[in-house]
């Protein structure tokens, strides 16, 4: 059944009941209840279809590296089953693919489990009439045509059409953004609603009853909800490849090239000038992709994601996709919800007025001071006029928020409305409607006589000729400039109760005072705004609340600067997407926002290259959520909809949090830029000489299982804790990194240039000195005197890699952890040269005193040239 809310608004009660053949005072049948349970299912939504383990492990087999890794494996396998070749070189390569793809698994599976600690483990149910009885059911059991019923604090479980209510409200913020309870009736509209807002005798599943009481006929269950209807745009939005992802790809296909180009030009030359058999050639073809490629860069770098997930969690941000921790940290737009998120989503008395004193702003009062008589009695009354309620047990306040907000302020100044009514019992009330705009409650005064406290509209309530009007407008209107919403409240006293207790009876009343209403913003926002555009980030605020607050809140926590401007959603429907261009960088806060609206900014930034941050809370947030580069959730507000569709929750809801995380994010990305400098500068280095080599008839200079030595023991253990680098100075005060920007930028290319030439022309003379120089043509001597430098060598650099400034002491003592595995990977190295059988195993010849020096004191030369050329280039960091 298609869920028609614009239909059921404009159907009286008696149409609604004969559309579902129900009972508006008996509900449903049983019989009735399970065919409607067989037609329509379970009152759930569905969550997209998860891949399986073999589509997930092929998700992480898919990129160049590994496909590259894979071929090198059946190359060597191969090799292996058709000639005297061994095993290693297929062993040792498919370790490597199997270790990465191993650690992905095994931290996205580690992300979902620390999410899911953070769902309740509770079963909601809802009260509903079957056959005539109140009956208390699980959610899910619901089905179109029910009649439920429902009060105060209760979570609608499906969209409903109210039949009958008594002074209901209903908080839609998840769904719309709007921070204020939306009035409910059971009257049918004559005109069909706008937007979901404006459907006032709807009730919607998954928003909360703040007030009064419901009783609603189920229009729709599951995922004909209006909730299932963005569950299902959530479904069928699609992610996007990481920034990184890109760069990586793009490295790993300039390694191919080479190596192809490098393994064709090798083959040929062996076999053409060399009369190397075809085998021999295949041989060096192993050979040189093993040079090409990083075999442990995939690990490092997933390493480097994981380490960054843990990092995060220990600042409540908990990653839900690995890949998010590096975006994260370049991003360049957040673009944020504010009910709940940027603000507290908690209606709060910032001002007060009582009658012809001064305003009060609430902060600046201490909550020890001393009320003022006419304080006090402001305040006492305002309680009195009030239904919400605190609780001390650890559930949710009970109450509108508005109300909730009166409270609040008394508990500042250590009052209660239970207090108050021990003073004043409440006698009658004339609860708060639609119409009138106002609530008055009657109770009995110390000194017998009866007071009537009336609050509501400024311009509903009928003060008497004592009050002076222009005063009150005057402070009315400079509350609403502010963005408050404000209430009015006053008061008549009774020597004896009117027989009829209702605003009718009210003929003098007298001025208590105003109040100043807002939702705040949340006290770490401002610092954390701040923050993001010192780092080039800008903060965007995307509501459904109404234009002048969202401006009002933006202004004071620092997004809405001057140049820059705010606009609705209607608005912005008004523009077409190449005007839409135009504005968008001047644009920053949209109000009175649909979830098409989001998506539409999201989608409009990433146009202009931008890496997108969404946040938000609510049901209405999830597909931008998902649309966006990195989805955020919040994790103690945030709906399971919006969490699922997060890369990233927040644990503790705090804005200031995702500036935390995107600090670590840039870190996570500079290491991992380190560990390509490492690495790729010695890949490069050894397919040259390589192909040179070879080119010059000496042969391979290096064995394959020389090279997996080098790539997997010497650079690769070392390299792998280079994720547990910390920050570099200053590194929240750089722009983030474009979407567009290769990865060899900000002096990557020249760094693994300048490292790379000197490996090339290092090592080739460390052979050449070594076959020919010290020796008569020894080619074993030159390969172990190249293998031990380049071994050794490569491993001692990765000091001036790790750091940017220049080499002090910090820098070799800050991370035990690296400096513990190149202890490691410095013996075995020395193990294999020096212990006769794996020496032969791995073809390691034994060196004379003079080759020994020779290779000591060439090992450091890659260092000194490193550090000469930071300093050359000024890329030192000033303190």
């Amino acid at each position: 059944m298609k869920n028609d809310v614009h239909k059921f608004t404009k159907l009286k009660p008696t149409e609604v009941e004969k559309y579902f053949e129900t009972s508006c005072i008996k509900g449903l049948t049983a019989d009735s209840v399970t065919k409607r349970r067989e037609k329509y299912g379970d009152n759930e939504l569905v969550e997209a279809k998860k891949p399986n383990l073999l589509m997930q492990i092929i998700h992480h087999l898919d990129d160049i590296t590994s496909l590259i890794l894979l071929f090198a494996v059946a190359l060597s396998a191969y090799l292996a089953l058709t000639t005297d070749s061994d095993w290693t070189k297929a062993i040792v390569i498919g370790a490597i693919v199997i270790l990465n793809v191993g650690i992905a698994l095994f931290q996205e599976h580690s992300a979902e489990k620390a999410l899911s600690a953070l769902k309740s483990m509770t079963q909601q149910t809802v009260t509903v009439i079957r056959a005539g009885e109140k009956q208390v059911i699980p959610t899910n059991e619901l089905v179109p045509g029910d009649l439920i019923s429902l009060e105060s604090g209760d979570i609608v479980p499906a969209d409903s059409r109210i039949i009958k209510s008594t002074s209901l409200s209903a908080d839609e913020a998840i769904l719309t953004g709007e921070s204020l309870p939306i009035e409910k009736t059971a009257n049918a509209m004559d005109v069909a609603p706008e937007s979901l807002g404006d459907s006032k005798n709807m009730l919607f599943s998954g928003t909360a009853i703040t007030q009064g009481t419901a009783t609603a006929i189920v229009t729709a269950t599951g995922m004909q909800t209006e909730l299932g209807k963005i569950a299902t745009l959530l479904n069928t939005t699609q992610k996007q490849q990481t920034p990184l992802s890109k760069r990586l790809d793009s490295l790993t296909k300039r390694l191919s090239f080479v190596a192809v180009l490098g393994g064709t030009a090798t083959i040929l030359i062996a076999t053409l000038f060399h009369q190397e058999t075809f085998t021999e050639s295949l041989m060096f073809g192993v050979s040189l992709a093993i040079a090409a490629v990083p075999e442990t860069l995939p690990v490092i770098v997933t390493l480097s994601m994981a380490h960054g997930v843990q990092k995060m969690a220990k600042k409540k941000a908990i990653i839900r996709q690995v890949s998010a921790v590096e975006t994260i940290g370049n991003v360049n737009v957040i673009a944020s919800d504010k009910t709940g998120t940027l603000t507290q989503n908690k209606m709060t008395i910032t001002k007060y007025w009582p009658e012809n004193k001064n305003v009060r702003t609430v902060e600046k009062i201490k909550g020890s001071e001393k009320l003022a008589k006419e304080d006090k009695q402001f305040l006492t009354y305002l309680g009195l006029s009030t239904n919400a309620e605190l609780t001390t047990n650890g559930k949710a306040d009970i109450g509108d928020p508005t109300e909730l907000a009166i409270v609040h302020l008394l508990a500042r100044f250590k009052m209660t409305r239970a207090e108050c009514e021990k003073s004043y019992p409440r006698i009658a009330e004339d609860p708060f409607d639609s119409d009138k705009k106002t609530m008055t409650t009657w109770h009995k005064r110390p000194d017998g006589k009866y007071v009537a406290i009336i609050k509501g509209a400024i311009d509903r309530i009928p003060f008497g000729k004592s009050v002076e009007k222009n005063k009150l407008y005057d402070i009315h209107d400079q509350f609403a400039a502010e963005a408050l919403r404000v209430l009015a409240a006053g008061f008549q006293v009774f020597d004896s109760l009117p027989a009829e207790r209702n605003d009718d009876a009210l003929t003098d009343i007298q001025l208590l005072g105003l109040i100043g209403i807002i939702d705040p913003p949340r006290p770490e926002v401002i610092p954390a705004i701040k923050a993001a555009q010192k780092g080039g980030i800008a903060t965007v605020m995307i509501t459904g609340d109404h234009l002048e607050t969202a401006k009002a809140i933006a202004q004071e926590i620092g997004i809405l600067k001057a140049g820059k401007i705010a606009i609705t959603g209607q608005q912005l429907n008004e523009l077409d997407d190449e005007e839409f261009a135009a504005k968008i960088d001047s644009i920053r806060v949209y109000a009175r926002t649909s979830p098409a609206d989001k998506i539409r900014i999201v989608k409009a930034w990433q146009s202009h290259g931008a890496i997108v941050a969404m946040t938000g809370d609510g049901v209405n947030d999830a597909p931008a959520l998902k649309a966006a580069n990195v989805g955020i959730a919040m994790g103690i507000t945030g709906t399971e909809v919006s969490k699922n569709a997060a890369d990233m929750v927040l644990a503790d809801d705090n804005f200031a949090t995702i500036i935390e995380a995107v600090k670590q994010g840039r870190t996570v990305y500079e290491n991992i830029l380190k560990a390509v400098e490492f690495l790729v500068s010695v890949n490069f280095a050894q397919i040259f000489t390589m192909v040179g080599a070879i080119a010059m008839g000496w042969g391979a200079p290096m064995t394959p299982e020389q090279l997996l030595i080098v790539n997997v023991l010497a650079d690769g253990i070392p390299g792998f804790f280079l994720s547990r680098e910390i920050a570099e100075p200053g590194i929240m005060n750089f722009s983030p990194i474009k979407k567009d920007t290769s990865i060899w930028s900000r002096g990557l290319g020249k760094r693994v240039a300048v490292r790379s030439a000197t490996y090339i022309i290092l090592i080739l003379a460390i052979y050449v000195l070594g076959r020919f120089g010290l020796n008569n043509n020894l080619p074993e001597i030159g390969t172990t005197m190249l293998f031990l430098v380049l071994a050794i060598g490569s491993m001692l650099d990765i000091y001036p890699i790790k750091t940017r400034q220049s080499i002090t002491k910090h820098a070799y003592t800050n991370n035990p952890a690296l400096n513990k595995s190149l202890i490691f990977t410095l013996l075995g190295i020395v193990i294999i040269a020096l212990f006769q059988p794996l020496a032969t195993l791995f073809s390691i010849a034994a060196l004379n005193l003079t080759e020994w020096v020779i290779v000591i004191v060439a090992i450091f030369i890659p260092t000194i040239v490193i550090e000469l050329y930071k300093r050359s280039q000024g890329k030192i960091a000033k303190s």
